[in-house]
């Protein structure tokens, strides 16, 4: 066969043009980082969107305010009871396919929530959680898998964007009930439009790719003994119980302080917001140093005095208190999830340490803004509740100073 012009300065230009192939490379790896970035933005908008428009849904469709609860605390059981399920379906497929089922998991459950009334609302929610849950498991050991020298700085791009993502579905949920006449089940479905595009953004990277037999076995594998992925996982629980405490109890707070419901609801938008800023800067700061305890330590002292001002501090410098508080808080909270990479050798290693933590941190988390309702319940008052996010700010400093040493997880499997 004889050989084209072009064909043949092709081969040329590879030969001795290597920047061809890095500059390919280079772009395939962005676009890589920009498809993980957008799927990330989605994970959040599910649970955060439904907050906004929660009294339209209980007077729509009477529910009571036990019924409420359970749909506002529903994702986060679902998180923690199907996070430990991913690293096993690794078992069956490939870490790329189980991203790409988990989110059309995640899909249909949007659809669902907006449809069948009460029904739909709470199996589309469960639905969709376990679809995210998968999700949120497995994309660190995508990173860890493509990325391992940046793993730090890709998992401080991913808690952006998950903070991200829950800023927008906050803001911009109630304005699309309006432009829908006022109905929730359009506003809340509208968020199902940017996750069918992350879909179809995803599939190519699923091509070609198959579980390796050999390491069936190894994909799993299981830390349950391993006291370092004991420390990890408590420390993204007990900062995770910290986030939802605040969440969703400082609006209330602030209101009963003397703030109106429309300020407070600023405040907290303040909070959230910031939290851009130290999610994205946290991570990388704590991989420039030997290990991640100073960085810990630093971003929960802004926490702690977050917290202490918010109850006691002067109502007048409230944005003030609320910066330092989301600062502090989004700084763990992207800390917290670079260690599922940073303390993981391998992929598999990665994405079993994030099934664990995530499983047993949400489970975790789901119990404080419970614990809160009581001792302000029975107690009347913010002193106990200010009492229990000191304890629980001892507790995630105490497991943060083991998790953020230098060190790797271990399974029985192995003798890393």
């Amino acid at each position: 066969m004889q050989n084209t012009p072009n064909a043949s300065n092709r081969r040329k230009n590879n030969a001795s043009g290597a920047p061809t192939i890095i500059n390919e490379s280079l772009k395939s790896k962005l676009f890589l980082v920009f498809v993980i970035v957008f799927i990330a933005a989605n994970l959040r908008t599910a649970s955060i969107a439904v907050g906004p428009v929660i009294e339209s849904i209980q007077a729509n469709l009477s529910l009571s305010g036990s019924a409420v609860g359970l749909l506002l605390t529903l994702p986060i059981l679902c998180y923690g009871a199907f996070a430990p399920l991913a690293p096993r379906m690794l078992r069956y497929t490939s870490a790329e396919h189980l991203i790409l089922i988990g989110c059309v998991i995640f899909a249909f459950g949007l659809v669902l929530r907006s449809l069948f009334g009460t029904f739909g609302l709470y199996t589309g929610t469960l639905i969709a959680g376990a679809g995210t849950s998968i999700v949120m498991v497995v994309l660190p050991a995508i990173i860890k898998k493509n990325f391992p020298d940046k793993a730090g700085m890709m998992m401080g791009f991913y808690s952006t964007a998950l903070c991200l993502g829950a800023t927008i579905a906050a803001a911009f949920t109630v304005p699309l009930e309006s432009v829908f006449n006022s109905d929730w089940r359009w506003a809340l479905g509208f968020w199902t439009l940017p996750l069918i595009v992350s879909i179809f953004m995803w599939v190519p990277y699923t091509k070609g790719q198959k579980p390796n037999a050999s390491r069936a076995r190894s994909a799993s594998p299981r830390l349950r003994k391993c006291w370092l992925a004991w420390q990890v996982s408590l420390f993204m629980g007990i900062q995770s119980s910290i986030a939802y405490c605040v969440f969703g109890w400082l609006p209330v707070m602030l209101i009963e302080r003397g703030m109106t419901a429309l300020s407070a609801g600023f405040i907290l938008s303040i909070a959230l917001g910031v939290q851009l800023i130290t999610s994205l800067t946290a991570p990388w700061i704590a991989t420039r140093g030997k290990d991640q305890r100073a960085t810990i330590i630093v971003m929960l002292s802004m926490a702690l005095f977050g917290l202490m001002t918010t109850i006691y501090a002067s109502m007048s410098l409230m944005w003030l208190w609320a910066t330092i508080l989301g600062l502090g808080l989004g700084g763990m909270f992207s800390i917290a999830l670079s260690l599922l990479v940073l303390r993981a050798p391998t992929p598999q290693l990665a994405a079993s340490l994030s099934g664990m933590a995530q499983g047993v941190g949400y489970l975790v988390a789901a119990i404080g803004p419970l614990i809160v309702g009581l001792l302000h319940e029975y107690t009347g008052g913010w002193d106990a509740v200010a009492v229990f996010y000191l304890l629980l700010v001892s507790g995630s400093c105490f497991f943060g100073m083991g998790a953020g040493r230098a060190k790797y997880v271990s399974s029985p499997d192995s003798d890393s």
